[in-house]
């Protein structure tokens, strides 16, 4: 069950860092200030995704996928490795 876990974990946080890259992009894409800002200030990529929804909706969707399969294969691994305690 661990190795579920962890193959989960790992590939839904290569995914993450995929889509953080294409917003990244995109950002940069815009203007240099925006592209600058995502990449230096936190959260500040929320908020480019935000203004402009219409074309990073596709990438930021599959980007909390993703967070969501790293979510669970977390939670895998915390089970399995809190079960083998006891």
């Amino acid at each position: 069950m661990g190795m579920l876990g962890t193959v989960l974990t790992f590939a839904g946080s290569i995914g993450m860092l995929v889509f953080a890259i294409v917003i990244l992009i995109s950002a940069f894409k815009t203007s240099l200030g925006w592209g600058l800002a995502s990449l230096l200030i936190p959260f500040v990529i929320f908020v480019y995704v935000a203004k402009n929804w219409a074309t990073q909706k596709t990438p930021f969707l599959r980007w909390a996928a993703c967070l969501g399969v790293t979510l669970v294969g977390s939670a895998i691994s915390f089970y399995g490795a809190y079960s083998a305690m006891g």
